[in-house]
């Protein structure tokens, strides 16, 4: 959250990424002879029929009658943001066999490639614009693969680039059949609302369901997934089966798991759906100065902004109310209290929000982390406080490089920060909430990208929030992830999602809920949260940060999300009928837009 202007954190990974263009492959000049009995297996290789049999990211692709290499179109596709504009496609093929794969290109930064080959995937590339070029690449299949995926994509921040005549010369794929039961299903991780399942992959398989007693709950692409929304202290039956474009295998044998007990985190008496907004009560902007008395009785969860540091890595955490000098109206710190005393009496929850743009905090030393449980004990004691919120932007969290395993972190600002939180939640025990406000950089973009990578190069903080979330998973009352000051994210579906619309909050929200593996890796699954755990985040107005979503906008994605209606083209994993409500940035910014923000709340759940 911010006091000022928006900042977005792109850049480090694209610049990262610049390094991976300097070690990709060379541009090969031909193509070698095919065999007697090869065949070109690439649908729709000169785009002739528009995008048919290709998935494009985004809005990124389109057929073109100009330029074209051959025949009369062409694909013609345009980077954006975060979006290389990458076309795909999935072509059956024959395992242990070789195929070449070649395209004509116009423009600079092309790439061509192949991957799910079962061996080594390939790619390879032209750096130079003007003329059509040829691009050729050679690789064979694995013993089991039967399917791989081709495609072409463009650089970051370079312009359009054209794509004709792409084939994929070898062996014919054999017919699709039925895949078989998969076998090996096991538990891999339980939480007091989450079973985390593996199995053993399946030749032939496209995708696979997940049974719960006999009813599907959830599909995956590859051999795992997390079942979410379960009830502490309860045994559940898991079963899998197969699929491909030929159908769906019988269900596996059964596995039982017994969820656990649960650590408090949904123990803390908010309503079913909650309004939780920020009060800015250190500072003053543009939005003006909000007394705590004047908060009107729609906001469920306050969260003070900000307690801060008195350096970045002290520890030390210090809040006062906003100086006279700067807000003429503030109240005394004695009708501060009284205030806060009497929204508790009303059943609302008052925290201290650590952090917001200005706010380093990187509890880099043990002697940090208790500094860290000191100064916010005292200002919980201080001002009679229900919990926590944790809002730590810009540098406050990153990975160590070798930290790659959300599940078991290793770097210190990270460790530290799980310790001060659990020491926090014992010392107040079960009553005690405990919110967080991660940047989507922090989260989602972790179904991408995690740390700096396993050959390094990455944004260090990228998806640096997911161990925290995870560690912290019982003990969390609520994540409302800033689905805004974002560039475009991956969602499950492999689409990028822009902000400002419902699209995006649905996307974003339902990873969160379904779960995802971390940096593509299958083994490594972020269990999604339970419903009741989630509420969406969004700016109160347009001067409030960017991405904000029109009241309609909003209601459609609360529809799909809770309803599975108004889901457009992304189809959530679940129907998240708990989701606990909405925060906003902020309630100074929504008094300002005249109570917009929290008036179409109110409507929209009947309060």
């Amino acid at each position: 959250m911010e006091r000022t202007g928006p900042t977005v954190r792109f850049s480090g990974l694209l610049a990262a990424a610049t390094a991976a263009v300097l070690a990709a492959g060379a541009l090969v000049a031909t193509a070698p002879a095919a065999g007697a009995a090869d065949v070109d297996l690439a649908r729709n290789g000169g785009f002739e029929s528009g995008l048919d049999g290709w998935s494009c990211t985004a809005a990124s692709g389109a057929a073109v009658s100009t330029p074209v290499h051959g025949g009369t179109k062409a694909l013609k596709a345009t980077p954006a943001g975060s979006d290389n504009a990458k076309c795909s496609q999935s072509v059956t093929v024959k395992p242990n066999s070789s195929y070449t794969l070649s395209a004509w290109v116009q423009g600079s930064h092309v790439y061509l490639g192949a991957s799910g080959t079962g061996t080594t995937d390939v790619s390879t590339w032209t750096q130079s614009s003007g003329a059509w070029k040829q691009l050729t690449t050679t690789f064979r299949t694995g013993p089991s693969t039967t399917s791989v995926s081709v495609y072409t994509h463009g650089w970051y921040g370079t312009p359009a680039h054209y794509v004709d005549d792409l084939t994929l010369v070898g062996p014919g794929g054999d017919p699709v059949v039925i895949p078989a039961v998969p076998g090996g299903l096991k538990t891999t991780a339980i939480t007091s609302s989450s079973v985390a399942l593996s199995w053993n992959a399946v030749s032939g398989a496209s995708g696979y369901n997940v049974y719960r007693g006999g009813t599907k709950v959830a599909t995956a692409t590859g051999p795992s997934a997390t079942v979410t929304g379960l009830t502490p202290s309860t045994a559940y039956s898991f079963q899998v089966s197969a699929t491909n474009a030929a159908g769906e295998s019988a269900k596996s044998a059964a596995v039982t798991a017994t969820t656990t007990a649960g650590g408090g985190g949904g123990d803390t008496k908010l309503p079913a759906r909650a309004l939780v907004g920020y009060l800015h009560s250190s500072f003053a902007n543009g939005s003006g100065y909000t007394r705590m008395a004047d908060v009107p009785d729609s906001w469920d969860v306050i969260n003070l902004a900000f307690g801060e540091p008195t350096s970045v890595t002290s520890g030390d955490i210090r809040f006062s109310l906003c100086p006279v000098a700067e807000c003429p109206n503030v109240e005394s710190e004695a009708e501060f209290k009284a205030a806060i005393k009497a929204k508790q009496a009303a059943g609302k929850k008052v925290l201290i929000s650590i952090g917001g743009q200005n706010g380093q905090v990187q509890l880099a030393s043990t002697a940090a982390r208790d500094a860290f449980v000191t100064s916010v004990s005292k200002i919980i004691d201080t001002y009679g406080l229900d919990g926590l919120d944790i809002d730590f932007e810009g540098h406050s969290l990153s990975l160590n490089t070798g930290d790659t395993d959300f599940r078991s972190p290793t770097s210190p600002v990270i460790v530290n920060l799980i310790s001060a939180v659990k020491s926090l939640k014992a010392k107040y025990g079960s009553d005690f909430v405990l919110t967080m406000a991660p940047e989507t950089f922090f989260v989602q973009l972790g179904y991408q990208f995690y740390g700096s990578g396993p050959w390094g190069g990455q944004d260090p903080r990228a998806g640096a929030y997911l161990p925290v979330i995870h560690a912290l998973r019982d003990d969390l009352t609520l994540l409302h992830v800033q689905d805004y000051n974002s560039g475009p994210i991956m969602g499950l579906d492999n689409q990028y999602h822009t902000m400002g619309g419902a699209d995006f909050h649905i996307a974003m929200t339902d990873m969160l809920l379904a779960g995802f593996p971390v940096a593509g890796n299958t083994s490594r699954v972020f269990p999604g949260l339970r419903p009741d755990q989630v509420a969406i985040g969004l700016p109160a107005s347009t001067q409030a940060g960017n991405g904000h979503t029109t009241p309609a906008e909003v209601n459609k994605a609360l529809n799909c999300l809770i309803k599975k209606t108004d889901c457009g083209s992304y189809q959530t994993h679940g129907t998240w009928s708990d989701l606990r409500g909405l925060m906003t940035w902020s309630i100074n910014w929504d008094r300002f837009n005249n109570w917009e923000f929290s008036r179409n709340f109110d409507a929209y759940f009947g309060n």
